[in-house]
């Protein structure tokens, strides 16, 4: 397995880099974060999520499962998202990429490519702490499927 982690925004180094870096290098998976810089903003947010859209899009590698991070999305427990990355496993994905949007929020053809739209609850997150968020998840998915005691019920 594979997982690409693709964000609009670039991170600093600094104490998330390093932590998102951690939980990355634990996998045994290859992993791989791609950042989008935009660089001209365009005028308004419908046009800045059709660019930020045509760059996600383009950068998830074929034949993916594609998660996105949407409030709106579905609120799943560790175990049940441990269940969804075996699905998808035993189904012959070879990858799974996360799709973390701009502060506009997420274009409909991203939504329209998703397999699971996820939720890290209702609460608003900052968009560089998400990324250490789905790292630690993927992590924890990838100890409860091997069997490793990393995760307690």
């Amino acid at each position: 397995m594979q997982l690409s982690i693709i964000a609009i925004g670039r991170m600093q180094r600094g104490p998330e880099q390093q932590l998102m870096d951690e939980y990355l290098k634990r996998l045994p998976w290859k992993s791989t974060v791609t950042e989008i810089d935009i660089k001209k903003q365009a005028a308004n947010a419908d046009e800045r999520k059709a660019r930020e859209a045509e760059r996600l899009l383009a950068a998830i590698p074929d034949g993916a499962a594609v998660i996105v991070l949407d409030e709106r999305g579905r609120a799943l427990s560790s175990r049940d998202f441990a269940g969804k990355i075996d699905e998808w496993q035993v189904a012959g994905y070879n990858n799974i990429a996360i799709i973390i949007g701009g502060a506009d929020g997420l274009h409909e053809s991203l939504y329209a490519r998703a397999d699971l739209k996820l939720a890290f609850g209702t609460l608003t997150w900052p968009h560089m702490l998400v990324r250490v968020l789905i790292a630690e998840q993927i992590y924890r998915a990838w100890s409860i499927n091997a069997g490793h005691p990393y995760h307690r019920d």
